[in-house]
């Protein structure tokens, strides 16, 4: 099983615009460490998360804490003739730095419209734009892509081809089982009025 270190930003872009959950990680006023789990969306050289302006955490990002922000992809699994070869196929990156609040109110509608946009593609043409109440209500944050770890793994089982155990050369399968993704049955909301049809951005997303 191949698994390397990269530093290809091509393959870290792949990656922040494939993955839309990652984890901030921040250390609080009490030391102790926390993770916070949020949607996030590339957004040329910086990464953009948003939410309540009511979180502590998200404030605390907002105010320049050192964070860390993990994204990791799970591609497949990697089925060897032994447990012990066993893996998985993933894609991991870890962003290191300080986010930066948007605070700007034409550029923090931007950048909530680019969030909308990377999660469903078309939605923001097809809804209302975001009241100032809402603008005010929500934390727009950015952190730069400029120092970041980016791991890959990928390849085939590794089993031992000839020394005791010779497990090439036994009787179990091996190979490898990719992991396919794709949007189910849309469920409309209960309180939908009749007569309102599947937006182009959900068909969209159906046959993607």
């Amino acid at each position: 099983m191949s698994r390397k270190a990269s530093s290809d930003r091509a393959t870290l872009d792949r990656l922040l615009d494939t993955i839309h959950i990652g984890h901030f990680a921040i250390v609080a006023d009490d030391a102790h460490p926390v993770v916070l789990p949020t949607a996030v969306v590339r957004d040329g050289d910086r990464v953009l998360a948003h939410g309540s302006t009511g979180s502590r955490w998200l404030r605390r990002l907002a105010a320049g804490a050192p964070a860390c922000l993990a994204v990791t992809a799970f591609d497949a699994l990697v089925v060897a003739r032994s447990a012990f070869e066993s893996s998985m196929r993933y894609r991991s990156a870890v962003l290191f730095g300080q986010c930066q609040a948007i605070t700007e109110p034409d550029a923090k509608r931007r950048a909530l419209e680019v969030i909308t946009d990377a999660l469903i593609p078309g939605r923001g043409a097809e809804v209302r734009a975001s009241t100032a109440r809402e603008l005010a209500a929500v934390l727009v944050l950015a952190l730069p892509i400029a120092e970041w770890s980016l791991k890959v793994s990928e390849g085939w089982p590794d089993d031992p081809p000839a020394d005791p155990p010779a497990d090439v050369a036994g009787p179990a399968w091996a190979g490898v089982l990719p992991v396919v993704q794709r949007y189910g049955q849309p469920l409309a909301a209960p309180d939908l009025r009749d007569g309102i049809p599947l937006p182009a951005s959900v068909q969209r997303l159906l046959i993607s």
